[in-house]
């Protein structure tokens, strides 16, 4: 029997880059990754061939960039003043986080930047790659009421954090500072937010999830 929405899927996964075959993220010998199917928790092409699985099966699954993190949007790159990054130590590709417009977390790649100006990326570091899966379906369970309403396996909102674009992959105990709010004035989605610093680059950051 296919899994269907509202069932709670528990899996192990390792993530390729389709194009060289390089690990991106892996959660193999690690807890497993647990969401609600049919509630946008992981990428939609990689639960759209979930749904033709079944408990204690394995596969490996080819998710199209269109269908993973998306197509890289060339216009989601910005130059701002660097006096917005005033106390980060700045390093071409490393993460900062914010906060956007509407309370999501926002995640930034440090493009380039010189004495005036620093170059940022909103696209997500996985844009623009076709991803291989090798997935393990552990467990599959009807999702319990409290899970359905909240939205989160086990009723809470400690799941699988995906709205910061990591799932299931490394926990960094870096120190985030902030820097000044500022306004990208751009129409995709990144609106007002302060940037967090993060230290080095952390490109494996929700490997499987993080729906967008």
């Amino acid at each position: 029997m296919s899994i269907s929405d509202n069932q709670v899927v528990s899996i192990h996964y390792e993530l390729r880059n389709v194009d060289n075959g390089e690990i991106l993220d892996s959660n193999i010998n690690a807890a497993p990754l647990s969401f609600i199917v049919g509630k946008g928790q992981i990428i939609p092409g990689l639960e759209e061939k979930i749904k033709e699985l079944k408990a204690g099966e394995n596969a490996d699954i080819k998710v199209a960039a269109a269908d993973a993190y998306g197509i890289y949007d060339e216009n989601a790159v910005q130059t701002l003043p660097k006096e917005q990054f005033a106390g980060l130590e700045l390093q071409v590709g490393m993460t900062l986080y914010g906060q956007g417009e509407h309370g999501e977390t926002v995640q930034v790649i440090v493009k380039n930047f010189n004495d005036e100006t620093v170059e940022i990326d909103f696209n997500h570091p996985l844009a623009g790659k076709d991803l291989l899966f090798a997935i393990s379906i552990l467990e599959v369970r009807e999702a319990t009421a409290d899970e359905i309403l909240n939205g989160y396996v086990g009723g809470g909102h400690g799941g699988c954090g995906c709205g910061s674009g990591g799932c299931g992959s490394h926990d960094h105990d870096e120190e985030h500072e902030c820097c000044g709010a500022h306004d990208h004035g751009d129409d995709h989605g990144h609106g007002e937010g302060g940037c967090c610093g993060g230290g080095e680059s952390h490109s494996h950051g929700g490997g499987c999830c993080g729906s967008h």
